[in-house]
């Protein structure tokens, strides 16, 4: 999936924590929640239909900013990663970037009523990255560079249900068994906040904030009784959303995917670097080759 160019001038203020949503993201399109068996797999790829697996720039982004402009300080920005997944840093440093910093976001993260997963992930990308710009919330690190945070969080979704994060084995096997056969959408929103200035005087809220959300569709297969049990078994299901993970042993679960797979292990890696080279930070593309 091609990358959408980051053209819009950053929102300022956008990032409060607890601020209603603004509408980020476009709503996606009435479901109703019926989610489709696989069809028979005629070797075509078929384009994801508007709303679908596409990568939307924010609504709050305006004005002109062109990845790859060198930062006009005279030093790096830090980074900051609100995030406490290994899946994230692992993707980041496919491309050579390492955070300066990892300060995982405290936050509440349950959905409010009738919100759908769109809006909810945007909401928790957001929240993530202004807890950790709050003051006190992260080391200042130098009294010179700019930081930068970035904060990502990823759902699962069946119709307009969210899947989280299974609270247990009985959950984690609710969720397989209604995945299973299916199509479902995995929804990843990205929030960029910075550079900010150092210091604990910096206001969050005139920071620039540069936000994607990138859907994607995968579809599952069926399970046996066994198949079942020996993923339960594996305890991989543990804090992934919608109780599996891609990019382990569930890779053998899913014969289909139409989208981003960055975005389905949790940080789609083209709208990131686009991001991070918009604000300025080098994206060098120095990774460990595959």
């Amino acid at each position: 999936m091609t990358a959408s160019p980051d053209t819009g001038a950053p929102n300022r203020g956008a990032c409060r924590p607890g601020v209603p949503d603004p509408g980020t993201s476009t709503p996606a399109a009435p479901d109703s929640g019926a989610s489709q068996p696989i069809a028979p797999d005629s070797g075509a790829s078929h384009p994801i239909a508007p709303d679908s697996g596409a990568s939307h720039p924010s609504a709050h982004d305006h004005g002109a900013s062109h990845p790859g402009a060198p930062y006009l300080g005279a030093t790096r920005p830090v980074l900051i990663l609100a995030s406490a997944s290994a899946r994230r840093r692992d993707l980041l440093a496919q491309i050579g970037i390492v955070p300066d910093r990892i300060v995982p976001a405290d936050i509440d993260e349950t959905p409010q009523r009738g919100e759908q997963p769109r809006r909810y992930v945007a909401r928790m990308a957001r929240e993530k990255a202004a807890a950790v710009a709050a003051p006190g919330a992260a080391p200042e690190g130098s009294a010179e560079a700019p930081r930068l945070i970035l904060a990502a969080d990823t759902v699962v979704a069946v119709g307009r249900r969210i899947l989280g994060k299974p609270a247990d084995e009985a959950e984690a096997e609710a969720f397989l068994r209604l995945i299973a056969g299916r199509r479902h959408r995995v929804a990843t929103a990205i929030c960029l906040l910075g550079p900010m200035p150092a210091g604990p005087a910096s206001p969050v809220c005139s920071a620039p904030c540069r936000e994607r959300l990138v859907e994607t569709r995968v579809g599952f297969k069926r399970l046996s009784d066994v198949e079942r049990a020996a993923y339960l078994r594996s305890g991989e299901w543990r804090g992934k959303a919608g109780g599996y993970a891609i990019q382990g042993i569930a890779a053998a679960f899913v014969p289909q995917i139409i989208g981003s797979y960055t975005a389905v292990v949790g940080l789609p890696l083209p709208e990131t670097a686009n991001l991070l080279a918009g604000a300025g930070y080098p994206v060098a593309y120095d990774g460990a080759p595959a």
